[in-house]
């Protein structure tokens, strides 16, 4: 869709048509999206300070008092407006609230509408490490509404097209439409991204970017039916690049990388852990490579925001994917020093 759903649409696909027991939750950032929904006037409003710092216990239990204050009951409605940090605190706080209540989103970044707000995954960060507490909590409804993008800034679309660049990686289906995605050529830039955008529109948003939304939402929609709560090894395949990229987030201070920008650095870095493996063809690596540097994103170990490598292993140690394994062979010795010091 490419316009903000009513409040009284919202009601009605969430099968809600309350008078009251409705709260909107946005930051700082979406305050002015929340006010723009027609027939939200009159509704709470939990407004929370933006970025990745904010997401903490003390934001989710703002959240969880405003319910509370404003009369939701267990049949109360949630509306989480934002980025992947706002849907994640609200599809917690919904999940915890009076042991769940009922839960839509609307997403409003490039990163939320192809990956954070769908999935069902909800939840916080916690002792500095990215997403350390969280439910499984489905939204029965996520509203992308396109015209939101229009004001994104530039380092948000770069953010989002790193998991659109993980969701081609991981299905071809959706690579003939990603930009030179496909041919691993290395002369593509944000500009290439920004030409699908309404940077170069005025008027509604090109439905070349439509399409790729709604390709990787349908491909990361089939992964997590086939494994709706990571107990397999289907949607372990969406963590591409996560492990280490949210090490790098905690390692440089969580709000001072973006997530995409972290994922991206992250997939090359399980490229090489692929290579040392002998699980990762050379061919694969060095072409997801190319593509991930062709957007201009930063490939190099150590990451240039890293500034303490200690904690970035504390993190990667400490990642609740993590499985048992033996680290002599996890790390063994490659191009004349240990793997790990590489990253």
């Amino acid at each position: 869709m490419e316009q903000l759903p009513s409040l009284a649409t919202i009601l009605e696909d969430a099968g809600a048509a309350l008078s009251r027991g409705v709260l909107l939750v946005c930051d700082t950032n979406t305050e002015y999206i929340a006010k723009k929904i027609l027939g939200s006037q009159d509704r709470p409003l939990c407004v929370l300070e933006s970025g990745e710092t904010r997401k903490g216990w003390a934001s989710v239990e703002h959240i969880i008092t405003a319910a509370k204050g404003a009369g939701l009951g267990r049949d109360g409605l949630f509306i989480g407006i934002g980025g992947g940090v706002v849907t994640d605190m609200t599809s917690f706080a919904a999940s915890v609230y009076m042991r769940g209540a009922r839960l839509c989103l609307i997403s409003t970044t490039l990163l939320g509408m192809v990956d954070a707000a769908v999935g069902g995954k909800t939840g916080f960060d916690l002792l500095g490490i990215k997403n350390l507490v969280g439910t499984f909590f489905p939204a029965s409804h996520i509203y992308m509404p396109l015209d939101a993008l229009k004001t994104l800034p530039p380092r948000e679309w770069k953010s989002g097209m790193a998991e659109l660049i993980k969701t081609a990686v991981l299905d071809s289906a959706i690579c003939d439409a990603v930009p030179r995605v496909e041919t691993g050529e290395t002369q593509v830039s944000l500009d290439k991204l920004k030409a699908l955008g309404p940077f170069s529109v005025t008027n509604g948003v090109p439905s070349t970017l439509g399409e790729l939304i709604e390709r990787a939402v349908l491909v990361k929609g089939r992964i997590v039916e086939a494994d709706p709560k990571e107990q397999g090894t289907e949607r372990a395949l969406l963590n591409l690049g996560h492990t280490f990229g949210h090490a790098l987030e905690a390692a440089a201070g969580l709000g001072n990388l973006s997530h995409g920008e972290a994922v991206a650095w992250g997939m090359v870095r399980a490229c090489e852990l692929g290579l040392v493996l002998g699980i990762t063809p050379e061919s694969r690596a060095r072409k997801i490579t190319e593509i991930i540097a062709a957007y201009d994103y930063e490939t190099t170990a150590p990451h240039p925001s890293m500034t303490d490598a200690a904690l970035f292993m504390q993190a990667l140690a400490g990642d609740k994917k993590r499985k048992p394994v033996n680290l002599p062979l996890l790390f063994p010795m490659h191009s004349g020093r240990s793997w790990f010091l590489r990253i």
